[in-house]
């Protein structure tokens, strides 16, 4: 029997494969099947099944390329209803892959499809638990991603889960191994471990969700607390995993097309395409093609981009550290955006030879402003990090300007005003720059190194609370009040 976690950290999501005896499944596959086809090629096995724990919100699964390729089964847990041939396995169903066992173990909650598959190893025995979004380490799903089917509310679905955990899950014995489909960054759950893996007892006696007197009322309240809206994009990735997609190869070889400087203009031009900068925050400060959005694909790349462009075929061109062209389109497309059109041949130092003008933004270190804050030479600094990041600790001259809410909240800001924008070490701050800079906004200042430089001096900050600690009702308070 072999067990292999395949972890991407940009989406914080995990894809499994397991084989025995020459047969094998993948479970929750990423869009580019590539890796996967390597990795049976490797073991000289054949792909028996692909597992789709839900229709995935964060992501676009591989699972159709990848059935085309290989000719699995795509098999779906009760209540899954595809434009495309699935198996819809059934409630205590056993599928078999080699010497190897798994059951079906429907748990609504999270979506109404929601499953979990228990493998049971060569002897019959209880191994693991493959449990999508129903059980993360440290939390649950959130139940608030499908209440748009029918009439369930958050509510409804909480008590769903609740059901699920306990009839279904907590049951089964200690010594099983828990593997879920995201650690923690991901938007599916609230509390996330930033371990990959453990056991159901550890679970059992740390995960507040999995209390052993806690009423289903308790559960629903706790659960349903504080929740945020969810990304705007993950409707629209549900959908595609439910109704297909484009095939991935047609997409890369779309995207990784080199464009001259003049027809990377022509296509902003004519197609209105975005143009988005995959480099680092500081090359990008430094030159830019003038109202480019930069998203480093060093960072929390495919979650931001869905995040902030709201149109999932939006056209886009790139401007990327050379060799990682083909990277950038791929992550794109995990996302669910298809429709990149090119990069800019030779970046932005082709683009600058070709006699077109390049764009800067300004920077400071956390020492120089503090220089300039007591000269009284500072207007306003925006901190950008997260709510729950900003009431934990901030500047007492500070204001909180989410990211999260930038597309939202920008008409609260004055085109002649100067900004100073800083976030927890400089990615997120880049980001506010760069979207407000192409909306015209020209006088910005970004802050290297964010609070963890800020921390550092002395200019005034409000006193450190635990984020562990934060009043729910307090954090509801902020992200209302920027929405």
């Amino acid at each position: 029997m072999k067990v292999e976690q395949i972890y991407t950290g940009c989406l914080a999501e995990a894809a499994y494969y397991i084989e025995s005896e020459g047969e094998a499944v993948i479970i929750d596959p990423l869009r580019e099947t590539q890796p996967y086809l390597d990795k049976l090629e490797e073991e000289g096995a054949k792909l028996k099944y692909i597992f789709e724990t839900h229709f995935h919100a964060d992501f676009v699964s591989g699972h159709l390329d990848l059935a085309k390729k290989t000719g699995a089964t795509i098999v779906y847990g009760p209540m899954a209803k595809t434009e495309y041939d699935i198996h819809s396995a059934k409630d205590g169903e056993i599928l078999k892959v080699g010497k190897l066992s798994f059951e079906v173990l429907h748990t609504p909650g999270h979506t109404l499809e929601s499953s979990t598959y228990l493998l049971r190893d060569e002897e019959g025995k209880d191994y693991a638990l493959f449990t999508g979004d129903t059980l993360f380490l440290g939390d649950v799903g959130r139940p608030d991603l499908a209440i748009k089917q029918g009439s369930l509310t958050k509510e409804d679905l909480a008590g769903l889960l609740y059901n699920s955990l306990r009839q279904k899950i907590m049951p089964l014995a200690d010594d099983i191994i828990v593997y879920p489909a995201h650690g923690a960054g991901s938007a599916c759950g609230k509390n996330l471990s930033k371990d990959t893996w453990g056991y159901l007892g550890d679970q059992k006696k740390t995960n507040y969700a999995l209390r052993a007197d806690m009423t289903k009322q308790e559960f629903v309240e706790e659960v349903t607390a504080g929740l945020t809206p969810p990304p705007q994009y993950f409707a629209k990735n549900a959908m595609m995993n439910k109704a297909g997609y484009e095939s991935f190869d047609e997409v890369l070889e779309k995207g990784a097309v080199a464009l001259t400087p003049d027809r990377f203009e022509q296509l902003v031009e004519q197609e209105e395409a975005l143009m988005l900068d995959v480099r680092t925050p500081q090359e990008f400060a430094a030159g830019h093609v003038p109202g480019s959005i930069f998203i480093g694909l060093k960072g929390q790349f495919a979650p931001w981009v869905g995040a902030l462009i709201t149109d999932i075929n939006q056209p886009i061109v790139l401007i990327t550290p050379e060799g990682s062209e083909e990277e950038a389109v791929t992550r794109l497309a995990r996302v669910g955006y298809d429709n990149t059109l090119g990069y800019l041949d030779g970046g932005v130092a082709g683009w600058a030879e070709a006699g077109k003008e390049v764009a800067t933004i300004k920077s400071v270190t956390a020492p120089q402003l503090a220089e300039k804050l007591a000269a009284g030479r500072v207007e306003t600094i925006l901190d950008v990090r997260k709510p729950s990041e900003y009431l934990a600790q901030h500047l007492e001259a500070a204001t909180n300007f989410p990211l999260d809410y930038i597309n939202r909240n920008m008409q609260k800001l004055n085109r002649y005003d100067t900004y100073h924008l800083h976030c927890a070490g400089g990615y997120r701050s880049m980001i506010a720059a760069s979207i407000l800079k192409a909306r015209g906004f020209d006088n910005l200042v970004d802050v290297t190194g964010g609070w963890g430089d800020i921390e550092k001096t002395d200019m005034p900050k409000t006193d450190y609370v635990c984020p562990t600690t934060l009043s729910q009702d307090l954090i509801d308070e902020a992200v209302s009040s920027v929405l």
